[in-house]
Parts: C-alpha cells; sequence; structure tokens
C-alpha cells in the first residue's frame, strides 16, 4: 500500500475524472458524457498546501456483468484500491442512491483504509440539502463537492492530507518519459505489462482498449523513467466518435512531450503506411524513437528472417534509417529488456553535446574529402559549425552560399555527424547560414 496515494472510485459518470482533472489542475483524464471513457488506472499528482501526493483516477465500477471492459474495470478498480491509503468514494447527488452505489459501498466497507464519501455535483442550495441522503450508505462524513466548479474541493484536500503520511518526490519534469506508440492492438499495453510485473493497463483483443495516456513509473535494475501507454493511432477516416478522436489526441501530445518513442509494430502485419505515418510524427517533433518488431514469436522464421526483415524496414523508414530495431514478443517476455537498455541509450543521444573544437576537427576532414557541389560557378566555402543549445540534437553550419546547398549534401554531412558521434535513434536538425 502507498501510503501517499489517493484512488477515486465510483460507479459510471458521477464525476470522477472530471475531478481528477481539477484536483490535479490538467486535462489528462478524457471527460465525456457517456459512460465507460476511463478505463485503466490513470495517475496523476496533486499539489495542495505546498505538500504533493499522487492520486490515482479509475473506472466506473459495475458488478455482475460479464461485458469483457467492465469486467477487466472491476479488476482495475480493486487494484487500486490495494494501491491506495484513502479512497474519495464519489457519488452523484442529482441521482441520489443507486443500487450500484450500494454495491460500490459494500465493495468500501471490507478495506480497512480510509474512505472519505465525496457528494459530487453540489453546486447550489438545494443540493447540498439533498446530498443528506448519502449518509445512509454508513460510511461517515460527507464531503460536497462541484468538481465542474471547483467548490468545496479545498476542504476536501485538507481533510485528504490528514490521512496520509507525505515524503518528497523526485521532480517529474526530471525523470526520462518513454512512449509506447503504435496502431491499435500490436501490444503496447501487454509490453508494459510485462515490464513492471503487474496488470497495470487492460489488455483485451479489441482494438481502442486503451483510450488515455497512462504513466506508469518503473524503477527496476538501475531505471527510473516515466512508461507511456497510449492509445492506438488510427488513420483519420477510421476514428469515429468524439472519445476516440481526443484519445488519439492525447496519444500525439504525448509524442511532443516524451523523450524516447518506442514505436511498436505488428510482425505479423509488416510495416503499414500508418506505422509510416507515427514515425513522421516522432521525427517531426524530434523525438527519440526505438522500433519495436512485436509479436515475433508468431513469425515463420528461419536465420536470415530477421536481418531480411530490417533490411525491409530499413527500406521502407528512409532516409532516416539510423534507428535501433529490436524484435520482441511482449506476452513471453522476449528481449523486452533489452528495450529499456536501448531506450536509455537514445535518450542520452538524444542529450548528447559535441564540443565546437572537436565538431569543427571532423566537419574539416568530411569537407575536405568531398567539398559541396560548385553551382554556376560559385564555389561553396564551409567555415564553421556549432551545436545549437536546442532540447534534441540541431547543428549550424556557416558558409557563403547557403541557399545553394542542395538535399543529397546535407545527408552526407548529417551521414558524417552520426558515423562520428553516436545519434542512433535520434533525429538530427542541420542548418545552413550565411557567414
Amino acid at each position: 500500500m502507498a501510503k501517499d496515494t489517493v484512488a477515486i472510485a465510483g460507479r459510471p459518470n458521477v464525476g470522477k475524472s472530471t475531478l481528477f482533472n481539477r484536483l490535479t489542475e490538467s486535462r489528462r483524464a478524457i471527460v465525456d458524457e457517456v459512460s465507460g471513457v476511463t478505463r485503466d488506472r490513470h495517475y496523476g499528482v496533486v499539489e495542495w498546501e505546498g505538500k504533493m501526493f499522487n492520486i490515482i483516477d479509475t473506472g466506473g465500477y459495475i458488478e455482475h456483468t460479464e461485458d469483457i471492459f467492465e469486467k477487466e474495470i472491476r479488476k482495475q478498480v480493486r487494484l487500486a484500491i490495494d494501491e491506495a491509503s484513502v479512497i474519495l468514494f464519489v457519488v452523484d447527488v442529482t441521482t441520489g442512491i443507486t443500487d450500484l452505489d450500494q454495491e460500490m459501498a459494500d465493495v468500501l466497507r471490507k478495506t480497512d483504509k480510509k474512505v472519505l464519501t465525496v457528494v459530487n455535483k453540489v453546486d447550489n442550495l438545494q443540493r447540498h440539502y439533498d446530498a443528506s441522503i448519502f449518509y445512509g450508505l454508513g460510511l461517515g462524513d460527507l464531503y460536497t463537492i462541484s468538481s465542474l466548479h471547483g467548490s468545496g474541493t479545498g476542504d476536501l484536500l485538507d481533510e485528504i492530507l490528514n490521512h496520509l503520511e507525505l515524503k518528497d518526490h523526485t521532480t517529474e519534469e526530471q525523470i526520462p518519459r518513454y512512449a509506447v506508440v503504435g496502431r491499435p492492438n500490436v501490444g503496447k499495453s501487454s509490453l508494459i505489462n510485462s515490464l513492471i510485473g503487474k496488470e497495470r493497463n487492460i489488455v483485451t483483443t479489441v482494438s481502442g482498449t486503451t483510450r488515455d495516456s497512462i504513466y506508469s513509473r518503473y524503477t527496476k535494475y538501475h531505471h527510473d523513467f516515466y512508461l507511456v501507454d497510449t492509445a492506438g493511432l488510427r488513420r483519420k477516416g477510421k476514428v469515429h466518435d468524439d472519445v476516440e478522436f481526443y484519445s488519439v489526441m492525447r496519444a500525439i501530445r504525448t509524442i511532443e512531450h516524451a523523450d524516447v518513442c518506442l514505436l511498436m509494430i505488428d510482425a505479423t502485419q509488416s510495416v503499414q503506411s500508418q506505422d509510416l505515418n507515427i514515425l513522421k510524427l516522432i521525427q517531426q517533433n524530434r523525438r527519440g524513437v526505438v522500433l519495436l518488431v512485436n509479436k515475433w514469436d508468431l513469425v515463420e522464421k528461419d536465420s536470415k528472417t530477421a536481418n531480411e526483415y530490417t533490411r525491409m524496414i530499413k527500406q521502407k523508414i528512409a532516409p532516416f534509417q539510423d534507428v535501433p530495431i529490436i524484435f520482441t514478443s511482449a506476452i513471453y517476455k522476449k528481449r523486452i529488456h533489452k528495450v529499456l537498455e536501448v531506450a536509455e541509450r537514445v535518450y542520452q543521444n538524444r542529450k548528447r553535446k559535441i564540443s565546437t573544437s572537436r565538431l569543427n576537427k571532423v566537419i574539416r576532414e568530411a569537407v575536405d574529402s568531398f567539398p559541396p557541389p560548385a553551382v554556376r560557378g560559385r564555389y561553396i566555402q564551409i567555415k564553421y559549425a556549432t551545436q545549437l543549445h536546442t532540447h534534441a540534437p540541431s547543428f549550424a553550419f556557416f558558409c557563403n552560399y547557403p541557399q545553394h546547398i542542395r538535399e543529397p549534401y546535407k545527408r552526407y554531412i548529417e551521414n558524417v555527424l552520426r558515423k562520428n558521434f553516436d545519434f542512433t535513434g535520434v533525429p538530427i536538425q542541420i542548418f545552413f547560414r550565411k557567414k
């Protein structure tokens, strides 16, 4: 049990995710009027009165159903309750006590955790009076709030702090973020579950199971980083509803804020056009990338299959071919720890800074061996190079006619940089400027 962790629980559509967004001062949890939007446990950090604690949003709890998602949601809710030390039991004042509220209350009575009954949507005086009906659940004092408008949440946070044992937190921004991205149903959640050794994320054979971007802290084997599971990225034409649209937007935003993207493809389906679109999105955002060929256990192979598959992938992803490729089986845990080692290497490559003197020595030798082609009798001279102070490797080359540097020569310079300095898995930006 984590003594600095709070879990939000309750039946569907009572405003749990809205409360999560309010307390974390974010919009990380998807909110929609359709019940069942939140499926996995969703983690965030709350700061109040100079103190910080973890909070978990969960899916709507429903008993006595055989629906595959609702069965998995029940399991995730129970795991969240086991993980937390304080439970926020959220109910809806506009509906009164329902059978599902009673069932959830029965579950919570069996736990030894502190349970705070939070009556949501109390935004006028009449609803304050109506909230008293929830004393009938027999779970003690009530905390009336409006998660949409924020009223009552200050008192709720004060009470939460009374029941937590808080410790100092490492600044979240200092911890690397590795996002697992790819098309739906390629095994992203299975990989994370295998790595952390828990059923952290829901896994089914139905594509589109993961809807939020789910953060998991990984601190094993001298590693310390966030693993981020994301919704499967479909083509625009195949995104049919609002919830799925927002899920895809969350996944794209996760790529934009990741340090390294673990791009997973399905070995049984080869490289699809959407895989290449995702790789292009990663490149445009200058994120590190490791390419994972998952479900390798399902491929009939001989001693040459991996080399042939690698050659095929590099042909399709050209010209950016300096990408690590790992053949994995997330379910059978084949080479999954190599994924972490390579991701760490790519993370360090992305942070790499080259001294100006060392950089210019390499570039002078390269330019002397193969100078830029002359244009209309004008000889191009590259005088000087330096690495720019950007979050990803970027270089400026100063010359007399930068407008005449063509794409093939830019690729030559990039290959020189990659050959002499380890930038495997990292897109490089090169700028030619007037001296």
